[in-house]
């Protein structure tokens, strides 16, 4: 099993929400990244999702587009990234670390690092840095069976988005290939578009778990302990992104990484005292 499926499998066994934060890996600065990480960890998080910069992120919304901005200005790209999962692992080897990002950076990476067997430098290097699993928001499953099977054989999970769009033959065609967890976009559009419709979340999760068995997290809209909480009563995991980033984004390096910690704090607490609730 990955080092995912073993941190969800335990989560369900003790009936407790993943806490999934997602930050852009170089933001706000490009030498804190790792620090912000163990913070989120310390604060509650399970899985930390840690954005690749990318100069044209087609589902990103403008708080993640600005943050992807000025992590590439900084001179953050994809080696940046992996060494700032290798630092994170050299005290943390637990918390599962899942890159989320677009095809160019994997892409780009293979060109410019080829492997002499011809494999994939990516899949290659991301492993050896410590890396748990890979979110290409523009792989779709029926292109990628073969990179899949790649990431597997490294212990890594591929993980898809599903939408409130995606019809029951698009879920049944990702189950095939996802590995890890798959991510719902509870709201059409980008991320941090729109409101949570807690309700239409509620109406989506048994559709997808009909076609996959592997934990289901959600995000876009979960912005404060009400939001989360209301989508850990029908979800595995909540994901939230924008909302960090935002907290983030105007402070200087300490207040930034105080900043998330405390916010995810909140989150967690929450979360936990609602599974007490309805667990007892």
């Amino acid at each position: 099993m990955s080092r995912i499926a073993v941190a969800l499998a335990a989560l369900k066994q003790r009936r407790r929400t993943a806490l999934i934060p997602y930050v852009t890996a170089g933001f706000p600065f490009a030498d804190i990244t790792p620090r912000l990480m163990h913070a989120m960890v310390a604060a509650g998080a399970d899985v930390i999702e840690l954005g690749v910069p990318f100069s044209d992120p087609s589902a990103d919304g403008a708080v993640i587009q600005k943050a992807g901005d000025r992590a590439l200005a900084a001179g953050v790209g994809m080696v940046q990234v992996l060494e700032m999962v290798r630092e994170f692992r050299t005290s943390d080897t637990a918390t599962p670390v899942v890159l989320m990002g677009y095809a160019n950076p994997i892409e780009r990476y293979d060109q410019r690092h080829p492997c002499a067997d011809g494999q994939s430098a990516f899949v290659r290097d991301a492993a050896r840095a410590g890396v748990d699993g890979v979110l290409v928001v523009d792989y779709p499953p029926e292109e990628c069976v073969a990179f899949a099977a790649d990431l597997k054989a490294h212990a890594m999970d591929l993980i898809f988005l599903l939408a409130p769009t995606s019809t029951d033959a698009r879920m049944a065609q990702v189950a095939q290939v996802a590995s890890g967890y798959v991510y719902y976009v509870s709201l059409k559009g980008v991320t941090g578009a729109g409101t949570l419709d807690t309700g239409a979340v509620e109406a989506m999760l048994p559709r997808i778990r009909r076609h996959v068995q592997i934990p289901v997290g959600v995000g876009f809209g979960i912005r404060d302990a009400e939001s989360a909480c209301a989508v850990a009563k029908v979800a595995d995991a909540v994901v939230i992104g924008s909302r960090i980033i935002q907290l983030i984004a105007d402070q200087a390096p300490e207040p930034a990484i105080a900043a998330a910690g405390e916010f995810l704090a909140g989150i967690r607490q929450a979360l936990d005292a609602q599974s007490l609730t309805l667990n007892a």
